[in-house]
């Protein structure tokens, strides 16, 4: 698309960078093995927005910003599907002489030239984000009521005997390949990070579960349940006329446009076989520290710990509330050619060049405490543990700590305070808890605000009460102007701006799109460690974090409402206060 000197020209000429700060960018970006512009977005060196609207400038095009335009499907198809996902381009307005298309790579002449020999009308180019044409390419896809409307009750009754033979046959019945991979698809491409397939008494129903919540997405007939089932079985490997045991199987989805990881479990319920299929996207990008959510303060904590050569970082919260993400983000900062990092997992989420990953495997004894002994004679500097579920794998955990390696580890627990008496209570004693923990973070997922219908309002007297039963607004409020998100908390709170999503066609209508983290974080000292040795029970661990000005998850939570990233409803939800 954009050889480097094209983006020089364009960057310089648009005075976006000078050519010395250019130079510095593609001198950075080889190194790292990346293509120069992909280099200077993923930095924030510049935007989409800002390249590609100086692009147009300097090639005198228009600019385009599709997310404003509601684009006619017979337009949009004027171009074959296939055409505009690989050439990244997008019909968007035609009349009879001229169609309008929409491009990130207004040098692809080629391609113009055929489109317009072939819809024999005269091409009008305009410049978009490759994001915004993304976003637009997914209006190619039918819905999935309307892609399986062809099913009805009706249908030809499947035969249901439990012969494994006839079930694999009917397993690889195209009608069926067809609604498995096209449930996949979609569930891929709407960014579901889990699909739930439920029998019901006389439906089949599919939930995706997106940003955190399920929807209800398709209800097939009953008679396909038991296709879909030996469909999804054949591809986990596992076996196909086991009806009474659950049973745990993964696969692997991969084109030009995603790699996917799938675990699937399959659980006897009543009506049938359950199916819960969690995404793993091995092509997402692994985020910044800033990027998962964390406030200046709390990043200072967390990067003032993590260059510390030995001790524990443990990340704590209930199942999906992105403590893995926070780890590999960690480990992603550490991972440098001078230290041996080991991981012990389950599963593995991310793949990471120059970090030697292990998978447990309970069935062979490769468990977390056996991976980890074993991990300890492999000369580690850093050691990153899945999750510590046992007194064993505490205890080993915490050896490891003492003995100069930085341990990295998740825990299942409310807030970080409680963390210190839960390791306590799987037997690890306090002397050696008190001087080798360094940090604890604590987690929780908001939904964000959707950025195309975000809209502000102020509290009413009815909400502001209902608030004030659940919550200590008055210390909220003081935290807000400690942390100087407001100037002062005797102006109230029916004074204060807060935000909402209306909903729209790009949030699917929920005011909601992608998910941003809120934290709290227990920092080790001399005085929290004398607790920790005393015994201290959660609540005097919290009372002197507060002494510390620890920033607790509801008041994270607050900041990120009142500048506008998630809404008040959204805190009370996560946080279940």
């Amino acid at each position: 698309m954009f050889t480097d000197k094209k983006i020089k020209n364009i960057l310089i000429s648009s005075k976006i960078l000078s050519e010395s700060d250019f130079l510095k960018c593609q001198s950075s970006a080889k190194k790292e093995n990346k293509d120069t512009l992909n280099y200077l977005f993923d930095n924030a060196i510049t935007s989409q927005e800002i390249f590609y609207s100086a692009c147009a400038t300097f090639l005198n095009l228009p600019f385009i910003d599709l997310k404003n335009i509601k684009v006619r499907k017979d337009i949009l198809t004027l171009v074959p599907e296939t055409i505009a996902i690989s050439h990244n381009i997008i019909a968007f307005d035609s009349d009879d002489r001229v169609i309008k298309i929409a491009t990130s790579d207004p040098y692809d002449l080629e391609i113009f030239e055929f489109l317009e020999k072939s819809l024999n009308l005269k091409l009008s180019i305009n410049i978009a984000t490759p994001d915004s044409i993304k976003e637009t390419l997914k209006h190619y896809r039918k819905s999935l009521s309307a892609e399986f409307k062809y099913l009805t009750d009706d249908d030809k009754k499947i035969n249901q005997q439990e012969d494994s033979k006839e079930l694999e046959k009917l397993a690889r019945d195209i009608p069926i390949t067809r609604i498995v991979d096209t449930l996949l698809e979609h569930a891929i491409l709407e960014g579901a990070s889990d699909i739930h397939i439920e029998p019901e008494e006389k439906h089949v129903l599919v939930r995706f579960r997106v940003d955190g919540i399920l929807h209800s997405v398709m209800k097939f007939p009953k008679n396909i349940q038991p296709g879909i089932i030996s469909r999804i079985k054949i591809l986990s490997n596992l076996k196909v006329d086991e009806h009474r045991m659950p049973q745990d199987g993964r696969f692997k989805i991969a084109s030009e446009k995603y790699r996917v990881s799938f675990r699937v479990s399959v659980i006897p319920t009543f009506d049938g076989e359950k199916i819960v299929m969690r995404l793993l996207n091995e092509k997402a990008k692994i985020l910044s520290l800033e990027q998962l959510g964390l406030n200046s303060g709390v990043l200072q904590i967390v990067q003032r710990n993590i260059e510390k050569p030995h001790g524990m970082l443990l990340v704590t919260g209930p199942t999906g509330s992105g403590k893995t993400t926070t780890l590999y983000t960690i480990l992603n900062i550490l991972n440098t050619s001078e230290v041996n990092i080991s991981t012990i997992e389950d599963p593995i989420e991310y793949r990471m060049k120059g970090v030697n990953q292990s998978q447990v495997n309970p069935k062979i004894g490769f468990t977390f405490a056996s991976g980890l002994r074993s991990l300890l004679r492999q000369d580690p500097d850093i050691i990153m543990v899945g999750e510590i579920r046992d007194q064993e794998t505490a205890e080993i955990a915490i050896h490891s700590a003492l003995t100069g390696h930085l341990v990295l580890s998740t825990l299942h627990t409310n807030d970080a305070p409680t963390t210190v008496p839960r390791l306590l209570e799987m037997g690890v004693p306090t002397f050696l808890l008190a001087s080798t923990f360094n940090i604890i973070i604590a987690q929780r997922l908001l939904r964000k605000i959707c950025p195309d219908c975000i809209t502000s309002y102020n509290l009413d007297d009815k909400l502001i009460k209902e608030l004030e039963k659940q919550i200590d607004m008055k210390l909220i409020l003081e935290t807000l102007e400690r942390e100087k998100v407001i100037s002062s908390a005797k102006s109230g709170l029916k004074e204060l701006l807060f935000y909402r999503g209306k909903g729209c066609d790009k949030c699917k209508k929920t005011g909601y799109k992608g998910r941003v983290g809120i934290y709290e974080v227990l920092e080790n000292d001399e005085a929290l460690s004398d607790l920790v040795m005393h015994n201290a029970g959660a609540e005097k661990i919290r009372e002197y974090a507060k002494t510390k000005n620890m920033l607790t998850m509801i008041e994270d939570g607050f900041i990120k409402a009142k500048n506008g990233i998630t809404t008040i409803e959204e805190i009370l939800r996560v946080t279940k206060q």
